[in-house]
C-alpha cells in the first residue's frame, strides 16, 4: 500500500513503499530552507536537481546532485536548502 506523506505546507512531498529489501520514499522538495529529523537511519539518493545539506556533527554544508547519496543516522536531523526542484529516493534501516 503507497502512503502520502507531506511536510512544510505542501512544499515537500513523498510517496512511502516497499523497495527490495528496505521501506522507502520517492519524494520531491522544492526551493526553500528545511530541517527534516529522521527516525531511522536512512540513505537519501538525489535522483534530479541539487539538495545542499548540513548534516548533523558537520560544519560545512554539501551538495549532492544526480545519482549522489549521503547518509543520516537515527535519531537525528539535519539542514536542507535548495533553489530548485529535487526528486529523492530515500531508503530507511
Amino acid at each position: 500500500m503507497l502512503k502520502v506523506n507531506e511536510y512544510f505546507d505542501g512544499r515537500a512531498k513523498s510517496i512511502a513503499f516497499q523497495y527490495a529489501t528496505l521501506p522507502a520514499t520517492v519524494g520531491v522538495i522544492s526551493p526553500g530552507e528545511y530541517e527534516f529529523g529522521t527516525s531511522k537511519r536512512e540513505t537519501m539518493t538525489v535522483l534530479s536537481g541539487a539538495l545542499t545539506v548540513l548534516l548533523p556533527g558537520m560544519e560545512d554544508w554539501m551538495t549532492y546532485g544526480a545519482g549522489e547519496y549521503f547518509e543520516v543516522a537515527a535519531q537525528a536531523s539535519f539542514k536542507a536548502r535548495t533553489d530548485v526542484d529535487v526528486a529523492y529516493l530515500c531508503t530507511y534501516q
